[in-house]
């Protein structure tokens, strides 16, 4: 992308909600209050909203529309935005690219989903695609790339418990996250079976949840005391289709992407001060360490083992306790990622706050189509 012409957007306004299970309270009823804290927080009037994007992957028609009826705020364009769970953080590239191109000068844009309609088990995937109808789900799929992994590598499955450890040590210490417990190692490992080698604690937890941001212009975002955070990229990609042999222990979808976004951002991985990845499931994020370039290939549980992704450490990695603590409202997740390292980047991420941060990065895959590493993989570089 020509990058040259395009205006500085900034986040200027966060809003996010507890995630968990909410099965008396409909979607609008779950997203209002976050775009409600987000438009107070960003201290612009409702009538200076230009645009409202909504992603939601499950949310139903109009979800945009049902959520901003609930506030007392229409008559704007809102453009719903459905891209599996990539779905609001694509929503976030499009409301971006919308004041970066002068199009709109202050937007929302929002992540919403309600899980709990479905009454529990995996997500429900379209049947027409042949491996789905054939009976693939998303743990089993990445449940293949878990042992193809450990059988390339060497890892164990003590070691690829350790990701759920990390993860929980960090969510016990966020007010939002939807399991805030801290598990052992033994817990993790003799936890209820789902598919081999996951357990229970391997898998995130599906629920209800919310988040919305408020982009703005550079020159309407820097006015008065507020403390804007930059959007210094923001990359969409999809994966590329073969009907023949494809690498499940490398997600190429990802690393194409990165790519990208460090080259918008003019940055390297060496860079990033804080992440928030799409750890869905254990595996998913040993694999992203090596798709953007924190460690090479194979080396992704030595960087664990050493600390460098733990609270604490030289680059933490999901310290909101990512999808496995936080919880995994599909439709939410990418804005909500895109909440929690804005706070970062402004210092009021409280316990679990990563000292000194000044570049983050989230990111967020949609999967669930044969033939494809993934559908949609969407990158956001943010810098103060």
């Amino acid at each position: 992308m020509n990058t040259a012409s395009l205006r500085e957007v900034c986040v200027v306004g966060t809003g996010l909600v507890p995630f968990g299970k909410q099965p008396d309270k409909t979607l609008a009823e779950i997203a209002w209050p976050a775009v409600r804290e987000a438009i107070l927080e960003s201290e612009l009037p409702p009538k200076q909203i230009d645009a409202v994007f909504c992603g939601t992957a499950l949310g139903g028609m109009l979800a945009g529309q049902r959520i901003m009826k609930s506030l007392g705020i229409s008559g704007m364009p809102i453009i719903n935005v459905e891209n599996a769970c990539s779905s609001s953080s694509s929503a976030l590239s499009v409301a971006w690219l919308s004041v970066a191109s002068g199009q709109h000068d202050v937007v929302v844009v929002i992540g919403a989903e309600k899980l709990t309609k479905f009454g529990g088990g995996t997500l429900p995937l379209e049947r027409e695609d042949w491996e789905v109808n054939q009976g693939m789900v998303m743990p089993a799929l990445y449940a293949m790339r878990a042992r193809r992994y450990m059988h390339e590598y060497g890892l164990t499955e003590a070691q690829l418990a350790q990701v759920s450890v990390k993860a929980h040590d960090h969510g016990a210490l966020n007010p939002y996250a939807q399991i805030r417990k801290r598990v052992t190692l033994d817990e993790v490992m003799s936890a209820r079976p789902v598919t081999d080698p996951f357990t229970l604690w391997h898998c995130c937890p599906t629920g209800d949840g919310a988040a919305a941001v408020v982009l703005a212009a550079g020159d309407i975002a820097r006015r008065g005391d507020a403390k804007p955070v930059r959007v210094a990229a923001s990359e969409v990609t999809s994966g590329i289709y073969t009907d023949h042999y494809r690498d499940m222990t490398w997600a190429e979808l990802t690393a194409r992407g990165a790519k990208g976004a460090y080259e918008m951002a003019g940055i390297g991985p060496e860079d990033i001060d804080v992440a928030e990845i799409h750890d869905a499931f254990t595996i998913a994020e040993l694999m992203y360490y090596e798709a953007f370039g924190f460690c090479e290939r194979g080396g992704a549980y030595e960087l664990l083992d050493s600390g460098a992704t733990s609270l604490g450490g030289k680059r933490p990695v999901n310290p909101s306790g990512g999808l496995l603590s936080r919880g995994h409202p599909i439709g939410a997740t990418g804005v909500a990622q895109a909440v929690e390292i804005t706070r970062q980047l402004q210092g009021r991420a409280g316990e679990h706050q990563v000292e000194g941060a000044r570049t983050g990065l989230t990111h967020a895959t949609g999967g669930g189509i044969a033939g494809l590493d993934h559908g949609a993989c969407s990158i956001h570089v943010f810098a103060r």
